[in-house]
């Protein structure tokens, strides 16, 4: 694809500069729409960057710097907080997407959890995202859970 940039994958606890920006769009995307300040975020994104090897959150990058993120945590379905570990906040930068950013940081976040001894993991996905999900390889669970009526998927682990 024309205009394809390369771009890598790394924790974002070895890039510590990048926690505002990541902060930043992950609360407008996913938790200021539902009025949640952003303290409230920043406070949970500290934690996950306090942990040794589980929650994590990693960013992709490229030459010109931040081009996306993903965040594994023990449960990102509030309807059904039994289900974990889960795959949350996937963002990209509108500019960047098409480029595959997003499934690689998936499959990274995915590839991590198995080398961890997880055999499984969840997503939880608004409806209109069901076949870029069912495409890349995630089978439905349920779907209308909780006040989103998401849709939630697994996917086995190697």
């Amino acid at each position: 694809m024309a205009g394809m940039r390369p771009f890598s994958i790394a924790s974002l606890r070895q890039h510590p500069d990048l926690r505002p920006v990541v902060a930043d769009r992950i609360w407008r995307a996913f938790w200021e729409p539902y009025g949640s300040p952003l303290d409230v975020l920043e406070a949970a994104l500290d934690e996950v960057l306090a942990a040794l090897d589980f929650p994590f959150t990693l960013v992709a990058l490229d030459d010109d710097g931040f081009v996306g993120t993903v965040t594994a945590i023990q449960s990102d379905i509030a309807a059904r907080p039994e289900l974990g570990p889960c795959v949350a906040a996937l963002w990209v930068e509108p500019k960047a997407r098409g480029q595959g950013i997003g499934r690689a940081l998936v499959s990274s976040a995915l590839s991590r959890l198995a080398a961890q001894g997880r055999d499984r993991c969840y997503l939880p996905a608004k409806p209109h995202l069901h076949d870029y999900y069912a495409m890349a390889g995630w089978s439905l669970v349920e779907r209308g859970v909780g006040d989103d009526a998401l849709d939630v998927f697994v996917r086995a682990l190697p």
